[in-house]
This record gives C-alpha cells, structure tokens and sequence, in this order.
C-alpha cells in the first residue's frame, strides 16, 4: 500500500476530529476571501475614483510641479502627447488639463478654492467625478466658451445658481494677476464637503488665453488605465515616449499621498487580522495531527520494528496533512462559494451607519460592503493556507519518527 492510501485511510480513523479541522480550514478560507475580496473591492474603488477626480492613476506633469504646483510649470506639445499615450495598450483615456487655485467672487462673496480647466470634448462621466456628480445644469460644451461648473457648497457660499455669474482671479505663467468672468452651468455633488467647496471646472482654452499659455499648453495629462494594479508599468511605459522627455511622471500613489497612505494603513491593519487568522488555523491542524501521531505511538513502533524508516514516518504524517489540507480547501470553496456569490453581486449596504457620502482619506466608499478578488488574491489565499497546513504537520511528523522502536512498544 503507498503513502498516499494508508494517509487518506489514517486521516479519517477519527471522522468528527478530520471533519472539525477541515472546517476550521474552511472558514478560514471565507474569512480569507471575506477579507481580501473586500479590500480588492474597496481599494479599486477608491483608487478609480481618485484617478477621476483630476489626475488619473498615471500624471504627467513638468518637473518639480508635484512639490510645488505653480502655474508657471507647464506642459508643451500636450496634445501629441496625449495622442501617444491614448494609443498605447492598457490606457482607457488620457485627458489634458489645467490645474490651479483661485480666488472666485460673486456680486456678494468671494471665496478661496481651486479650478480644473479640461476640454469637454473628453470629459465624461466615466474619467470625471465631477461631471458623473452634476445635479444641476450640465458641463459647458466648448472649450474656449465662458461657462464655469462649481461645487453645490461653493454655490452656496458665493451664493449662486444656474446662470449667474462669477469672476474668478489667479495668477499667469508670469506671476501676473489675472481675472476673468464665466457663467455658472452646471452644479455637482460628490458628497466629499471639501471637494464640494472648492473646486470649479472651467474650459481650458479660455484658462489657456487668461493664463498666457499656448494652445498646446497645460500643466497636467491625467491618465486612466483600465487596471489599477499596472499603474507602475504604465508609469514606465509612458515615461520612455519620446514626447515625454524632460516631463515627471507619476502614479497616483505620488499625485496622491494622502490616499496611498491610507490604504497602506488599512492593508496592514487586514493582513494583521489574516495573519492572526492563519495562526489559529494552523494550531488547530497541529493540534489535529499530534494527537494523531501520539495516539499511534505503538502503531509506529510496530511499523518501524518490521522496518520501516523515520523517514518514511515522517513522509507519512506529512502526507496526511497534505491531504487534511485539500480537504479542507475543497470545503472551503464550496462554503465560501454561495457568501462571495452575495458579496460580488449584492454586498451589505451600510448606508444607515455611515450615510452615502461617507469618504476616507479624501476620496468617497462605496458604502455597501462588496468584494472582488483578482487572479492573484485567490492563488495567495489557497497557497498560504495549503503551506501553513503542511507546515503544522511539520512537527507532529518528526515527533511521529523520533521515539525509538522499543520504548513504542511499551505503550499500551
């Protein structure tokens, strides 16, 4: 009889004790999934949506602009540009824009914010917070018309509507001061209040012209990728273009620091808890195993009396963990199955507790609780909890080859 058989017959000898530990490894892989699916979930959401509310998951900018943002920091030649980035494999859409802060004033308030100037040619819901939140009025459709898009709580501070006027003042390219006039057509809601206070959207050829800039010109190209987790090779890519000579590019974990560093926090805050997870799951199956292997004490003795080896001990109890282990993975895929069915397409929405405005690390969450696992986290997932698996039967099968023949057969 080979290993493989006298294991699988060995491992159930105690049915309910198999049963239990193969359940721990099943739960272990919902909670596994549980976690990682919401936090794959989670952070692509935050991340798609900060890449759409101005600088993409990839940003092109002159040298220097991250640290200080200047208006005398601009781009050239800004249109090939985008042209070559669009038509490169991964890109979902790339958008020229200028980015600053300004001063706006109605006839009775002026107020401090900042204003992205954008072609409405390529903005869209899809590439665009700011234009997929619109509640009121629309995007202005020509690029170098006078039309101004503002935030609902910056309207209420300069107190205006739909049609009303607003002068906004910044600096040029020269370090000038600089005003111009535009008329408000459209109001958004993102939820997020800071945003909402003060932020404006204006065409980019009239801030081209206000701002002495060439037509050309502007001090960012936004790049959205249809997959943020190839946000690094994208970086790469775009930055050995020949038209991107002399520019920065940067991935959204630069353009946004505060974001990255949340996300950062709460991966390790996840995998901590995964961590502790795994821990406990694998003192379940060493506990499993040892009480196996001790209560086959003279069994071993018997088998190692008419020659068998250590090794082939130590193969053996190592074998019955292995397939404890598929065991208990091929019950924790189909446990976890029909919960990651509801999660993927349903979730929990806790809108009640947190309300549907409720943002983290200035970006808006999805407040329904939703996951997704990408290829790699289910390999991690089903990987890790194999090996910490084998790795508890680690001791329990050298302890199985360690008492010697005689000293077994005194066991009673």
């Amino acid at each position: 009889m080979n290993l493989n058989q006298l294991a699988w017959r060995n491992i159930w000898r105690r049915k309910r004790r198999t049963l239990i530990t193969a359940f721990s490894i099943g739960f272990g892989v919902m909670l596994a999934v549980t976690f990682t699916g919401s936090g794959d979930y989670t952070y692509t959401n935050m991340i798609d949506t900060g890449a759409s509310m101005g600088m993409g998951h990839v940003t092109v900018e002159p040298v220097g602009y991250h640290l200080k943002p200047t208006l005398d920091k601009r781009l050239s030649g800004v249109d090939a540009l985008r042209q070559r980035i669009v038509a490169l494999d991964g890109v979902s859409d790339a958008t020229v824009r200028i980015t600053g802060q300004a001063m706006f004033a109605s006839a009775r308030k002026s107020v401090g914010g900042a204003f992205i100037a954008v072609d409405p040619d390529f903005e869209t819901a899809g590439n665009n917070l700011l234009v997929r939140s619109l509640v009121e009025g629309k995007l202005f459709n020509e690029r170098g018309g006078r039309g101004i898009v503002i935030g609902s709580r910056l309207a209420q501070k300069l107190q205006v509507k739909i049609g009303k006027k607003v002068v906004y003042t910044t600096t040029d390219a020269t370090g000038e001061i600089v005003s111009n006039i535009a008329r408000v057509t459209g109001i958004f809601t993102t939820g997020e209040s800071t945003i909402d206070g003060i932020l404006a959207l204006l065409p980019i050829a009239t801030v081209q012209e206000t701002l002495s800039y060439a037509p050309d010109e502007a001090t960012v190209v936004a790049v959205i990728i249809k997959d943020q987790r190839h946000a690094e090779a994208m970086r790469d890519r775009i930055a050995a273009l020949p038209e991107a000579g002399g520019v920065a590019v940067l991935t959204w974990k630069k353009s946004q620091p505060d974001l990255a560093a949340v996300i950062a926090f709460d991966k390790a805050g996840n995998y901590i808890s995964q961590f502790l997870v795994g821990l406990l799951i694998a003192v379940g199956i060493l506990n499993t195993m040892l009480m196996s292997v001790l209560e086959r004490t003279r069994e071993f003795g018997v088998m190692m009396a008419v020659g068998m080896s250590p090794k082939v001990l130590f193969k053996l109890v190592m074998v019955e963990s292995f397939w404890l282990s598929i065991v208990g993975l091929i019950l924790g895929v189909i446990i976890t199955a029909p919960w990651y069915y509801f999660l993927y397409y349903y979730g929990i929405d806790f809108t009640g507790a947190f309300g549907d405005d409720f943002s983290y690390g200035g970006v808006l969450v999805d407040p329904v609780f939703k996951a997704r696992l990408f290829k790699e986290s289910v390999m991690a997932i089903l990987g890790t909890l194999f090996m910490l698996a084998l790795l508890a039967g680690l001791y329990p099968a050298w302890r199985a080859g360690r008492v010697p023949p005689v000293e077994s057969l005194k066991t009673i």
